[in-house]
């Protein structure tokens, strides 16, 4: 059998760095276009896009999508979760530079007008931005037949997230010291990222199979909205806790975590990972994915990370703990760059 990888998939992520790193060489010129008010503080490199709003307060910018898992609930026939998915994308993303999200516009594109998929599509945006206390001002929708591939209910989905945060109060990593803890907020699941992996390693199952020794339909399982986390994090830094960085687990899974390391001059070592969700091993004994490449594609159980003093982090697990969240510290900062798995949790 065919041992897969996100590369196999179709997903090489170091190629997709790269064409970050050609588009914000393009990008770079534009920074300098705006003076004062909308002046640039910060562009493409970190979770958000920073904007300058006055002397003290930052506009945070992010855009994203929900990837293949649109072609999950178009084989499903389910699509009033997927808006929950596109929202969390955003406003998960601009928490991690410390800013409190408020504002959304969605862009649907859709294979024909379709009524029904619209109105799926938005109830799953209106509870996510319930979730999140965002205001969702306007959109797109597209109707591009010769684009979009399948049936009647073909259709892609994305949005772009403001928020803003007063300059004193930015987490942008540069605070992160060899040391600090890392902890780890439970995920709901898969989430939005690896799906294509996931795809490709189980089309040989019905997505109304159930797992085996398990109640969980394989469907269901790749259909479960992102968390949330925004309102909770948001809460921990007005609460006062020092948090010194944010990371949203996504696209590269772990590897994000060096997104938030100041100029790459450190590293992290994930040495306690939970035990993951019964969809992973699932994913992962029928594609035959190495352990590592598991880590490096799949967020494992942890859908976002806090990084904070050693002295703060059983504080902060506590709190996260009396707003629900299941939390644990996974790790420490290390001195030397890169993400670092324990050999026994890839053994």
């Amino acid at each position: 059998m065919k041992k897969w990888t996100y590369s196999e998939a179709g997903v090489d992520i170091s190629k997709v760095k790269q064409a970050h790193r050609t588009a914000a060489d393009f990008f770079a010129s534009t920074l300098a276009f705006r003076k004062g008010f909308g002046s640039v503080f910060k562009g493409t490199g970190h979770y958000a896009g920073l904007l300058r709003i006055d002397a003290k307060k930052l506009l945070a910018i992010h855009t994203d999508g929900v990837g293949t898992k649109v072609l999950v609930a178009q084989k499903m026939k389910k699509f009033d979760t997927v808006g929950i998915d596109c929202v969390a994308m955003n406003v998960n993303d601009i928490v991690c530079v410390g800013a409190e999200p408020f504002a959304l516009v969605d862009y649907i594109a859709l294979k024909s007008a379709n009524e029904n998929l619209v109105a799926e599509i938005s109830r799953g945006l209106a509870e996510g931005a319930k979730i999140s206390k965002v205001a969702i001002v306007g959109g797109e929708t597209a109707i591009l037949p010769d684009l979009l591939i399948g049936d009647k209910n073909a259709f892609d989905l994305a949005a772009t997230c403001v928020g803003f945060v007063e300059e004193e109060k930015l987490i942008l990593g540069e605070k992160i010291r060899e040391g600090d803890s890392i902890i780890g907020v439970e995920s709901s699941g898969i989430h939005s990222n690896g799906v294509t992996l996931a795809r490709k390693v189980l089309k040989k199952h019905s997505l109304n199979e159930k797992i085996p020794d398990t109640k969980l339909r394989i469907g269901d399982e790749l259909l479960k909205p992102t968390r949330i986390y925004c309102r909770d994090i948001v809460s921990l830094i007005e609460e006062g806790f020092k948090i010194t960085g944010l990371a949203h687990i996504t696209g590269g899974a772990f590897t994000k975590l060096q997104r938030i390391s100041p100029n790459n001059s450190i590293g992290f070592s994930l040495e306690k990972m939970p035990e993951p969700q019964e969809i992973f091993s699932f994913i992962q004994k029928e594609g035959k994915i190495a352990k590592e490449e598991m880590y490096k594609t799949f967020n494992m159980g942890i859908g976002f990370c806090i990084i904070a003093p050693k002295t703060e982090a059983s504080k902060i697990a506590k709190a996260l703990h009396d707003k629900k969240l299941h939390s644990s510290i996974i790790g420490r900062v290390v001195g030397k760059p890169g993400v670092f798995l324990d050999k026994k949790q890839l053994s």
